[in-house]
């Protein structure tokens, strides 16, 4: 992929009422964002979670592993380490491991979600938070935010489009994000939550661009419309959305056959 930095791979108390939706949102910024040894990523809920659930992340498969099509992780244990950053991004909170992987993949999206050995009121305690997942996609021409807690920078955007399929050497993803030309996220973004700047809502994780115009290849993915035609866009960056995670999340768990639940499946 084209948005993870090379390396071993490893992976980061309120009361409720700080847990709801406000009811405007606040300016982007790093809270929620953690770094990875390789990638970025944030932590991650749905409306539902309570200060009490084990905390969730949320990153790219391709930063668990380069993936095969059709695998799927599902409940695995980790102790992969990920750093909580501060709100200004300007330093880290604190170090915290996940205790399982609950699922990766590489199919139909590129997305991986960790649960931590913290609950969501130890991660406030400690000066961060978790990001809502919008149940819904996002809208074209929406004003985003990629949240970068490796490189500690926030890419200010404007969703471009949502692309039909893309496809990147084995892989594909349809519906994907794709950002206006002057979003260039860089190695080490993957996995970075896309956040929507008028709602404060996760609407995708980033995961890839076409670093040199090449058809196809890794790290240079191409578009392919519902006919079949396909398009290059050299330097263009893309994310995949979250919203079909949101039917799937339990409190600390993955569930695939929950009702709404579409990730693919082992």
């Amino acid at each position: 992929m084209a948005k993870r930095v090379p390396g071993a791979v490893a992976v980061a108390v309120l009361v409720l009422p700080l847990m709801a939706v406000p009811a405007r949102a606040a300016a982007v910024d790093f809270a929620g964002a953690v770094a990875l040894s390789n990638c970025s990523g944030s932590v991650v809920r749905t409306s539902a979670a309570q200060p009490s659930d084990p905390a969730l992340v949320l990153t790219n498969g391709h930063c668990v592993r380069m993936l095969d099509v059709d695998e799927v992780v599902v409940d695995e244990p980790s102790s992969r380490t990920v750093t909580l950053i501060n709100r200004d991004g300007t330093g880290s909170l604190r170090s915290v491991r996940a205790d399982r992987l609950l699922y990766a993949t590489m199919t139909d999206t590129d997305a991986a979600v960790y649960r931590l050995g913290v609950t969501y009121a130890e991660v406030e305690a400690a000066g961060s938070r978790a990001l809502e997942l919008s149940p819904t996609g996002p809208a074209s021409g929406a004003d985003i935010r990629v949240v970068s807690g490796y490189w500690k920078t926030i890419y200010s955007c404007a969703l471009d489009g949502i692309v039909h399929r893309l496809r990147e050497d084995q892989w594909s993803w349809p519906d994907a994000i794709r950002y206006a030309p002057a979003c260039r996220t860089k190695g080490g973004t993957s996995g970075s939550p896309v956040v929507d700047a008028g709602t404060g809502l996760v609407v995708g994780v980033n995961n890839t661009a076409n670093e040199n115009g090449e058809r196809c290849t890794l790290n240079n993915p191409c578009e392919e419309d519902e006919t079949g035609a396909v398009t290059v866009r050299r330097g263009i960056g893309y994310g995949q959305q979250t919203h079909q995670i949101v039917p799937c999340v339990r409190p600390g768990a993955i569930d695939l056959t929950a009702p709404g639940c579409t990730l693919p499946r082992p």
